[in-house]
Order: C-alpha cells, then sequence, then structure tokens
C-alpha cells in the first residue's frame, strides 16, 4: 500500500510540473490574429550587412545571437545543424504565404527580415500542447483613423480594417487546404495582437480619438468572430525609447487609455526595447526601429508574454 501511495504522489507531483502547458488531446487548433501596419509586417534584419546600406549587420539578428550574454535568449531559433528552426507545431499564414514558423514571414518575402510573430509563435507554441496558427495581416503606412477605422466608430469603414477581415477569414477557410494536418480540428480564436499606430501618431486629429477608435476595433472584431472576450493585446507605438514628447507622447498615452478600457486586455510597454541607431542595421529608419531584431524578438516576447498572462487570468511561474 505504501509503494501504491509513492506512486500516486509522484504522479502527481509530475502533473504539477506540466500543469502549465495545456494537454494535447485533438484539440481545436489554437488561432492568434496578428495585425497592424509595418512594424507588425516586421522589418528586423536578419543576417544583411553592408556596411552603407546594414550598418555593417550591427543589430541584425545573426550578430545579435553571437552575443554571449545575449545568444542563450535565441538558442531555440537555430538547430543542432546551424538551421533556421522551422516549427511543425506552430503554422503562419501571410498574404500569400504559409508553413512553419520561422524566420521570413514579413513585407519582403525570403528569408531577409523578422516581425514580433517569431517569438510570439515560439511562446504560445510552447505554451499550447495542441497545433497554433498565427494568422498576419498588416500593411504600412495606415492609420486606425482613416485606413482601420471600424464600424463602430461610425463615418467610412475603413477600407484596410474590411482587407483585415478578409484575410481572417480567408486564412480560416483554407486553413485545412494549407495545412492538411489540422484536417478535422476545427479552430478557436484564442487572442488578437494589435501592433500599430506611427500614422495616428504623426497625425494631431486622430490621436484624441485613437483610444475610442481602439476600443470600438476591438469590439468590432470580437462581435465577428463570436467571441466577446477574445484575450487581447495591444503593444505600445516604443520607437524612440523611453523619452518621448508632443505627439509621441500624447499617442502612447491615448494607446494606453483606451488599452485600459477594454476588458480582458493588456498594453503592452515596447519603449524599453529600443536600440540606439548606431547600433542598428537601419539607421535612419526610426520609424521602423531602425532594423534592429533584437528589438523585433522582445516586443513578440512581450506580447507572447502578456497575451498568456491574459489567457491564463492569473500571473504564473511560467512567466518568469
Amino acid at each position: 500500500m505504501k509503494n501504491v501511495s509513492l506512486i500516486v504522489l509522484a504522479l502527481c507531483l509530475l502533473g504539477c510540473t506540466y500543469a502549465d502547458r495545456l494537454p494535447e488531446s485533438k484539440s481545436p487548433v489554437k488561432v492568434f490574429l496578428l495585425a497592424g501596419q509595418s512594424n507588425m509586417e516586421g522589418q528586423g534584419v536578419v543576417s544583411m550587412d553592408h556596411p552603407r546600406y546594414y550598418n555593417g549587420g550591427k543589430g541584425n539578428l545573426v550578430n545579435t545571437m553571437k552575443d554571449p550574454k545575449k545568444a542563450h535568449l535565441y538558442k531555440h531559433l537555430k538547430n543542432e545543424k546551424g538551421e533556421w528552426v522551422v516549427r511543425d507545431d506552430v503554422k503562419i499564414t501571410f498574404r500569400n504565404r504559409s508553413g512553419g514558423l520561422t524566420i521570413g514571414y514579413t513585407g519582403y518575402g525570403g528569408t531577409s527580415h523578422i516581425g514580433p510573430e517569431l517569438q510570439f509563435g515560439h511562446l504560445v507554441g510552447d505554451y499550447y500542447a495542441g497545433p497554433v496558427l498565427l494568422i498576419k495581416t498588416a500593411w504600412g503606412g495606415k492609420s486606425l483613423f482613416k485606413d482601420f477605422r471600424p464600424p463602430s466608430s461610425g463615418g467610412t469603414v475603413g477600407q484596410f480594417y474590411e482587407l483585415m477581415l478578409e484575410d481572417i477569414h480567408k486564412a480560416l477557410d483554407n486553413m485545412e487546404k494549407n495545412f492538411p494536418e489540422l484536417a478535422g480540428r476545427g479552430y478557436e480564436i484564442a487572442g488578437f495582437v494589435w501592433m500599430q499606430g506611427w500614422n495616428d501618431m504623426c497625425e494631431s486629429k486622430a490621436i484624441p480619438e485613437y483610444d475610442k477608435n481602439l476600443i470600438n476595433l476591438v469590439k468590432d472584431l470580437r462581435k465577428e468572430f463570436k467571441s466577446p472576450n477574445l484575450p487581447v493585446v495591444i503593444g505600445e507605438l516604443g520607437n524612440g525609447g523611453p523619452k518621448a514628447g508632443g505627439n509621441m507622447a500624447a499617442f502612447r498615452k491615448a494607446q494606453k487609455k483606451g488599452a485600459e478600457q477594454i476588458e480582458n486586455a493588456a498594453f503592452v510597454i515596447t519603449h524599453d526595447f529600443w536600440r540606439e541607431p548606431q547600433q542598428s542595421p537601419n539607421v535612419n529608419h526610426g520609424h521602423h526601429w531602425c532594423g534592429n531584431a533584437e528589438s523585433y524578438f522582445l516586443i513578440g516576447d512581450a506580447l507572447g508574454k502578456s497575451i498568456i498572462k491574459v489567457i491564463k487570468g492569473k500571473d504564473s511561474d511560467w512567466m518568469n
């Protein structure tokens, strides 16, 4: 009897060890919607290192991974052969591309850049035992005030709000065609990630109503996908770092104000992930985080940890 008790105790402890990773039992595919403008598209340089055009590769992903102080954070991105990992349990669709999560799902095609989706996908993929699908929909130079304007904000519904929905529905409708291994599972919309704001920040008349437009965007998306409590994370427009004045400071306040009024949502501070232009590939592209891959990796990391926290509804040791 004593041996049986010990076995039961051991099994209980084992169960506790894996309690934070949700069990797999032919569960529906967990779908995350990632939307926004060019910083959601992804501008983090992977390996380009031209002395003039990419600052000799400073701040690109390959060189960041070589830094002994940071290498441990990135080791999961490559396998033992030094090849970029392609996850078979985390799928992604972006425009006309679909496949396993890896580098390159940006507006550039090929494998030259990354966006927040890379590390975000690794985190949610590690969290769920079953398959995950990221549906990424983003266009550069688009405002929430006009281009993504949701129906509940009144006026003309934004062209890119409608295109965003079209992208999402198309990806969902074609999920089993693009990924036959997911056939028969069905899906659950598990979360929405919003990374946008540069164009609204640049237009003074857009800032005062950004909070309401953000609230309406989430409300309308939740209605569209019949998910009133859909977990949401909103990434701060952190370009330039902690010190901000003028339109940038006003816009960040509007973002935060809107996010705080949305139930089951979190506002994710990103300004600490800014890296100086001199240490980045694209020194003159402040609107794109100067192409710094570490910035995009850390943004994805923060967004991923935050949405898992929202999903769990409580603090977790897994996050630490």
